[in-house]
């Protein structure tokens, strides 16, 4: 019986061990890796993950939920009554399209941003108006659309051309 009990003790102490080492710095996408994982889901029950714009003024650093699924992505940000500067939500996809999207069910104006695959900016449909049912679409096919809250884009110079990651 002690002799399991020591066993035991020196495989969680060694498991502590291991875990410990886990937690050092990295360093390039293992980093970023990290980042993305430690975030908590929202309170929509999203993957959150960190993004940046890069304009020519320089970086602007935003908290996204990754709409993924089907659902997520037809339910997007309906029915929230508030998104804070530094908040948005991704929508990425499988293969390049031309977006729409229209405004039904949402609450709050919004800047919707079309990004090509390769992260730059294609179109910026700025102060999308609540509730509308009017189609906004990119202009060529993309990768993925950024939301964040209207004016923003204008008020942190985002524009075309500028690159996203995330």
């Amino acid at each position: 019986m002690i002799k399991i009990s020591k066993a035991i003790a020196l495989s969680l102490a060694l498991l502590g061990t291991a875990g410990i080492s886990g937690c050092y710095a990295r360093t390039g996408d293992s980093a970023a890796a990290s980042t993305q994982a430690e975030l908590p889901v929202s309170e929509a029950g999203l993957r959150q993950v960190p993004l940046s714009v890069r304009t020519a003024d320089g970086r602007h650093d935003f908290v996204v939920e990754v709409a993924e699924s089907g659902a997520q992505q037809a339910q997007g940000l309906m029915f929230r009554t508030r998104l804070a500067p530094d908040k948005g939500m991704i929508f990425p996809f499988p293969q390049d399209r031309i977006a729409s999207f229209w405004m039904k069910n949402t609450v709050i104006p919004l800047d919707i941003i079309f990004v090509r695959r390769d992260g730059t900016i294609e179109s910026i449909a700025a102060n999308t108006p609540p509730y509308s049912l009017e189609s906004v679409r990119s202009n060529e096919p993309v990768g993925a659309v950024l939301e964040i809250a209207a004016g923003r884009a204008a008020e942190l110079g985002i524009g075309p051309g500028d690159t996203v990651t995330w």
